[in-house]
């Protein structure tokens, strides 16, 4: 049940820097969400992150006793990807909401436990696609939805940053490292754009002189869609700040960025150019994971199945694991077809003032400085 005060309750399990730095501040810009448990494997946090917002702390060995506490009703859950099956599917067997932070799960069978445990309890399961919640994002998908720039036929995407090499990401190999914690940006933006499933995956990876870490740590991935359709991306954890994408239509294209970043100062913007004429759009900065957050609690308090559901997760998923096949055997990999999905809408959008973000307890921006 909501609190007295008709608000969803919350529970932040993994008080890392994606916690600290996006989530916990973006609650606050809800009117109808709000946290009052922490848990997490660190003390300093459970002491200093939990009475910093007045929340009551567990540890990941008390998490049975939270779900039956009465305090809570949905998690926000982000730990390192590979332990994101063992707090999910008791939570949801609980009866307990699940916001769930992508990517999905490492492998396609731990996706389908998680969607049988919320299919069996009947709770509500969203994977934390923020950009479905962001305005410049969705319209631009319904841009293209509308046949502004004609059919679309090829996409193209650039996403890098310089992580530290101390961080999780670069020392957990391939269910860490650039494909499944920056791929899941550029591949689940066309498969929005191109409102279509990939069938075919090839990819390309290397590992930067002088860089430790313990997977490829740039990738290029080349996906084949029905109908002729071609996408591309590339995702590094070893390069400057940047990202971009470009989708030509027959009619026209969208170039977009930034695309795929949040937080202070990041505005999605595009330019939109149809018949040789050029029309440039920049969103307003929004607080997006207060946006998905909102949206989240909307689909609890309606009883509505969130869009970005468990399906959504592990069609993402699919892929990232098909990649990994590519890269470990030099060929491509086929993908089955399947049906379409509708995807993002306007319905979804929630345009929140950023938040300001506190000073971090224990952690850190998994970013070199």
């Amino acid at each position: 049940m909501p609190s007295a005060t008709g608000k969803i309750r919350y529970a932040v399990v993994g008080g890392g820097w994606i916690s600290q730095g996006a989530f916990m501040p973006g609650v606050g810009q809800t009117g109808n969400s709000e946290m009052t448990a922490l848990v997490t494997g660190d003390p300093i946090k459970a002491r200093d992150l939990a009475a910093k917002y007045g929340l009551k702390s567990y540890s990941y060995e008390e998490f049975p006793a939270l779900l039956s506490s009465g305090e809570i009703d949905a998690i926000y859950l982000a730990t390192p990807n590979f332990r994101h099956l063992e707090f999910a599917v008791p939570a949801l067997d609980a009866g307990i909401h699940v916001l769930l932070e992508k990517p999905m799960a490492i492998s396609e069978e731990e996706c389908q436990a998680i969607n049988a445990a919320a299919e069996r309890s009947g709770a509500k399961l969203m994977i934390a696609y923020r950009l479905h919640c962001e305005p410049g994002t969705v319209e631009m998908i319904e841009r293209v939805r509308n046949g502004e720039i004609g059919d679309p036929r090829l996409f193209t995407a650039t996403f890098a940053q310089p992580v530290d090499t101390a961080n999780h990401r670069a020392q957990s190999g391939f269910w860490a490292g650039p494909v499944t914690d920056m791929g899941p940006y550029p591949l689940n933006a066309v498969r929005a754009l191109f409102a279509d499933e990939p069938i075919e995956v090839s990819a390309v990876g290397v590992q930067t002189p002088g860089r430790d870490v313990t997977t490829w740590d740039a990738v290029a991935v080349t996906l084949r869609f029905p109908e002729e359709r071609l996408a591309s991306f590339t995702v590094s954890f070893s390069g400057p700040n940047t990202e971009r994408f470009q989708l030509v239509g027959r009619k026209g294209e969208i170039e977009a960025s930034p695309c795929f970043g949040f937080g202070e100062g990041v505005a999605i913007s595009y330019r939109l150019t149809v018949d040789g004429e050029t029309e440039e759009f920049k969103a307003q900065v929004v607080d997006h994971f207060g946006g998905e957050t909102a949206y989240f609690s909307d689909c609890i308090l309606q009883d509505r199945q969130p869009e970005m559901d468990g399906e959504e997760g592990w069609r993402d998923v699919r892929v990232l694991a098909a990649i990994e096949r590519a890269l470990e055997s030099g060929q491509p990999q086929r993908l089955d077809p399947l049906p379409k999905r509708q995807g993002p809408t306007r319905e979804q959008v929630r345009s929140l003032p950023l938040a300001q973000v506190p000073e971090y307890v224990n952690t850190k921006a998994p970013l070199e400085s």
